[in-house]
């Protein structure tokens, strides 16, 4: 007997996709209506450059003629609104057919164009959503990544100009995990962090960002007749490699660093294959000393990583500010090795 199941589920997609199709190319004709209204204000608003007022006064009376008749979307606000888009993207090539104008009005937020053309890049790489896009925002994504990276490689990576070599490029310190819904002043068990990870899995994934997929939850390690439990397992497509999560809901010790040690030399000697890189281990914690970790670990190293969690969106000044302490650790180094070589010249 011939079953119809097939053709039905077939033709059930072919509908989705056509109507997804349909609603992004509206979507997009929409963004590039407001973007050739506002380049037409503009245009008219320069001919009256004489007049300080001109552009307020302009746009006032065309939303006195349009609202009436055309609706909200063409009020004073939203007008000034295109006028703004026009001007922060003068070129009608560069609007990007995968944003809509909520993404937009966003991106139209920030002030830094190379934050903005960060969250672009990555928008259209990852098919962000709106509310993903908003989120990543939010959670100062930009600025931690530029925590441990410069600006150039951040844009870079973003835009697939380069493929991340390093796990320093993608990993973010602190991750920010206010999509677990935990109170930040309570105290948890490992056990529940890692249920909370588990049950918002998709949003975790986004935290982590580019080329992450789940592999296993508590996996079994074992070593001559002992067992070990790693709590999370992920694999980096674009590393290709393994990477562990520990987590841990105290300040970060030696004796954990040692432990995720062993985690990873297991699997680069049994999981690994020949063509994989090496294996990242990840300490997720609560709270750390980096110096503790800097000496606890070989220097150079490029596996084992500390990485604090946040139970909230921190707020942008706060990773200025640790993004300054950053710059003047790395200066201070600097400077001590440039007096150490000018001792040691004989200077």
């Amino acid at each position: 007997m011939l079953t119809a199941e097939p053709i039905i589920n077939d033709i059930k997609d072919i509908i989705t996709q056509s109507r997804e199709t349909a609603i992004r190319a509206v979507d997009f004709q929409r963004v590039l209506m407001y973007w050739h209204i506002g380049k037409r204000i503009f245009e008219e608003e320069q001919q009256g450059q004489a007049r300080a007022d001109y552009g307020s006064y302009l746009i006032k009376y065309l939303a006195q003629q349009l609202e009436p008749e055309f609706g909200s979307a063409f009020s004073y606000r939203q007008l000034n609104w295109y006028r703004q888009f026009y001007r922060t993207f003068p070129i009608v090539n560069a609007v990007r057919s995968q944003l809509n104008w909520t993404q937009y009005r966003m991106l139209l937020r920030i002030d830094d164009a190379d934050k903005r053309e960060f969250y672009i890049a990555e928008s259209v790489k990852n098919n962000w959503s709106s509310r993903q896009l908003e989120r990543q925002i939010y959670s100062n994504l930009y600025e931690r990544l530029l925590l441990s990276n410069d600006k150039q490689s951040v844009l870079a990576v973003a835009k697939n100009e380069i493929m991340p070599t390093d796990a320093k490029q993608i990993i973010k310190d602190p991750m920010v995990l206010e999509f677990l819904g935990l109170q930040r002043e309570s105290a948890y068990y490992e056990k529940d962090l890692e249920q909370a990870i588990i049950t918002h899995l998709q949003d975790f994934l986004l935290e982590l960002g580019n080329g992450f997929s789940f592999v296993a939850r508590q996996k079994r390690l074992h070593l001559d007749g002992d067992e070990f439990f790693a709590d999370l397992v992920f694999y980096n497509r674009l590393l290709q490699c393994f990477v562990i999560f520990e987590i841990k809901t105290h300040k970060l010790t030696h004796q954990d660093l040692g432990q995720l040690q062993m985690y990873v030399n297991y699997f680069d000697r049994i999981e690994k294959l020949p063509h994989e890189n090496p294996t990242i281990g990840i300490l997720l914690c609560a709270d750390k000393n980096d110096s503790m970790v800097k000496f606890s670990l070989p220097e150079n190293q490029k596996q084992i990583f500390a990485s604090q969690y946040r139970l909230y969106l921190p707020s942008e000044k706060t990773l200025l500010e640790e993004m300054q302490k950053e710059i003047e650790s790395f200066e201070q180094k600097v400077e001590e090795r440039k007096g150490r070589y000018i001792v040691g010249n004989g200077g």
